[in-house]
């Protein structure tokens, strides 16, 4: 990796431990970006958001760990089987397109309303969604998922040559109950392991936070601790 220059956010009030203040590190917009540099910063605890690369560098906290899966290792739980199963049952359809829906921003506004009007994307904008799209320096693809032929939930897929990393779904309210999060990650996985991807990056896991509980239950995986990924699992 050549010499890279970055930044440092001033502090702010984390989203996610309302005790704690963020801080975000970040590499400085002048300098070129590829998906070769991005995947090295992958394995590095980095996320994307929009074009903008970073990784948390909080004051008094390493909550943050980046999870990754190994696709060819992953064993699905019993209750993921059924979930694939009772999915396939009730009709559902996926598919990787190959460009962005402006169609897209109702169901993601729906999403945001619902579930995060307490956060910091609330409410909505285009803007929002748009930055999670579109990146000039990366593939960037949409699982898509259909029920009763109504689009009703969608993935953002970061794509490099050894790993997919999701960036971002948004699902209508009203399918809640059919886990159309897991699911996605469930499809992505097998997705990765046809594609013989090394990895699935699934951002980070706080402990302390019980919205991202549900990456626990797809092991085996890795997480980035204090500067090196360990196994669980």
């Amino acid at each position: 990796m050549h010499e890279l220059r970055f930044g440092l956010t001033a502090p702010a009030p984390c989203n996610y431990l309302g005790a704690q203040q963020e801080q975000l590190v970040f590499l400085l917009p002048e300098q070129p970006v590829s998906a070769a540099l991005y995947q090295q910063l992958l394995e590095l605890n980095f996320r994307r958001s929009g074009e903008q690369v970073y990784t948390p560098h909080c004051p008094a906290c390493r909550a943050c760990e980046s999870v990754r899966i190994n696709p060819a290792a992953f064993n699905a739980s019993r209750s993921q089987r059924r979930l694939l199963n009772k999915a396939q049952r009730i009709g559902w359809q996926y598919k990787l397109s190959a460009g962005a829906s402006t169609d897209y921003f109702p169901l993601f506004a729906a999403y945001i309303c619902h579930k995060h009007a307490d956060g910091s994307m609330y409410p909505p904008e285009q803007a929002q969604l748009d930055a999670m799209l579109n990146c000039s320096w990366l593939k960037v693809r949409y699982l898509e998922q259909y029920y009763q032929q109504q689009l009703v939930a969608v993935t953002i897929v970061d794509e490099t040559t050894e790993a997919y990393s999701a960036v971002y779904t948004f699902f209508h309210p009203d399918v809640s109950a059919l886990s159309p999060g897991i699911l996605a990650i469930l499809y992505l996985l097998q997705c990765a392991g046809r594609e013989q991807k090394n990895w699935l990056y699934l951002g980070y896991q706080i402990n302390a936070c019980q919205k991202m509980a549900y990456k626990d239950a797809f092991l085996p995986q890795q997480r980035f601790i204090q500067g090196q990924w360990h196994s669980f699992g």
